[in-house]
């Protein structure tokens, strides 16, 4: 089987990129991996020479940050009435790192998948994270008929140094969306309170680059999970999610400078919310699918075009700060 074109869909996070990993799994020809990055933190496109089963054991490990901030940001807070407590139990449930998020974007019995890929995964010969992820993509792809591979994982564009070695020929697309709402969706979102945290650290200790997020979860959650709830219940000005905002926009787009232009598309997803037909086709061109008229109709549906302006009902001090501290990533954006 030739290898299936690969795109990474990159952005700051919180841009409506969830919304377009529910549209693009529809698409049949598409093999649509959420979050395959992110739920490998840290390190998930590490250096070295793995085997098959070493790789095998890396993508299934469960990972201590992901449940800190899982137990203490999503859990606790679901009523002990809620369908999810009835259906699994007052304990939270452990899985393997690439059945929680992953797999179940794929099929509805992730644990079949998962068991299915072990012995192929396990004979694959020794090689580099990309080798062993171009072979997952193979599988999956085989086993799902797919054509193309569309990675997206919140808070991506850090990585894109990091892909386009490991993976030169992968095209990109861009997605962003306007800061103040970004910032403010941020804000409320414990994935991205604990990464704020992380990256003030890091800042503090001199630490920065690409790199810096995934040194800083390490370090943290070497020996296992952490008690997240100080960082998550901490009364943080709105601001400053405005300024981890521009600062990711603003490192983002000089990575992706380096990015060839023919292999590179940028989409506001507020052009997603008014003419998604006409973005989704650009997009199905861009990473090599058929505009199908059933999947178009069904993007239309999935995306909400009462998805934004949250921002604007916000105090008028608040909503000023904000403005203040997106600026510099709204006018390298242009917007």
């Amino acid at each position: 089987m030739p290898a299936q074109p690969l795109t990474f869909v990159v952005g700051s996070g919180r841009c409506g990129s969830t919304a377009l990993s529910q549209v693009l799994r529809q698409h049949p020809q598409i093999l649509s991996l959420s979050e395959l990055f992110a739920s490998l933190e840290p390190f998930p496109l590490r250096e070295g020479t793995l085997t098959g089963e070493e790789f095998r054991r890396f993508i299934e490990e469960p990972r201590p940050f992901t449940l800190s901030v899982m137990r203490h940001g999503f859990w606790a807070k679901l009523p002990e009435d809620s369908e999810v407590r009835q259906a699994l139990g007052n304990e939270m449930p452990v899985v393997e790192a690439i059945a929680a998020t992953v797999l179940p974007h794929l099929t509805d019995d992730p644990a079949s998948l998962l068991a299915e890929l072990r012995p192929e995964l396990d004979v694959r010969p020794s090689g580099s994270i990309a080798d062993h992820y171009r072979g997952l993509f193979e599988l999956l792809g085989r086993r799902l008929g797919t054509r193309v591979v569309v990675e997206r994982s919140g808070y991506s564009l850090r990585l894109v140094p990091r892909l386009l070695e490991l993976f030169p020929e992968a095209r990109f697309v861009h997605l962003y969306r306007n800061g103040l709402d970004t910032a403010l969706s941020m804000s409320r979102y414990p994935v991205f309170q604990a990464f704020r945290f992380l990256i003030e650290r890091a800042a503090e200790a001199g630490r920065g680059g690409p790199d810096a997020l995934s040194v800083e979860i390490d370090e943290m959650f070497r020996d296992g999970e952490v008690d997240v709830r100080p960082i998550l219940d901490a009364q943080v000005p709105l601001a400053e999610y405005g300024r981890l905002w521009s600062e990711t926009i603003i490192d983002g787009l000089a990575y992706l400078d380096d990015v060839p232009e023919s292999r590179l598309i940028s989409v506001a997803f507020e052009d997603l919310l008014d003419q998604p037909e006409l973005e989704l086709k650009r997009l199905a061109a861009h990473v090599g699918v058929d505009p199908l008229a059933e999947w178009l109709e069904a993007g239309r549906a999935e995306l909400d075009s009462n998805r934004r302006g949250a921002a604007r009902a916000l105090a008028v001090e608040d909503l000023t700060a904000l403005e203040e501290s997106c600026a510099p990533g709204m006018r390298a954006l242009g917007l």
